[in-house]
């Protein structure tokens, strides 16, 4: 296994482990449905990042997932649907929702609309790494 195949795995992991902890937690009674939001945003930063790492490119030190899903738009134009299906809204759950300067709890629907976005991003990356050679 190549450098570069090691490190998509690598972040493929640590992305799962993201949407693990989100799933886990939501199904609390008194789930934190912050942190839930902030490892669903977190599977879908990383799975881009993978997707990108995949394909040569430099990885932006970036949350910004609207960056990431441009670059990997500029790979494969079919990235176009994550735009379509809003998944940089996930954004702000990476730092503002982090922070008590903007003071946010989303509940329950919306985790649960968070991990869906992060559920469709990992079998959409995982496609796209398949189609080009990528066994995990």
């Amino acid at each position: 296994m190549t450098d570069r195949f090691k490190t998509v795995t690598h972040w493929c992991h640590k992305a799962d482990n993201d949407l693990k902890a989100a799933n886990h937690e939501i199904d609390h009674e008194d789930g934190a449905f912050d942190t839930v939001c902030f490892h669903a945003q977190q599977t879908v930063e990383k799975y881009l990042k993978a997707y990108l790492v995949f394909h040569g490119k430099e990885i932006p030190r970036t949350h910004a997932l609207i960056r990431l899903i441009k670059d990997c738009i500029s790979i494969d134009g079919s990235f176009e649907k994550l735009i379509e299906k809003e998944i940089d809204e996930l954004t702000d759950y990476a730092i503002e929702i982090r922070y008590a300067d903007d003071f946010y709890i989303p509940n329950r629907e919306e985790a649960r609309n968070a991990i869906d976005k992060a559920e469709y991003v990992k079998d959409f990356v995982k496609s796209r790494l398949s189609k080009g050679g990528f066994i995990d």
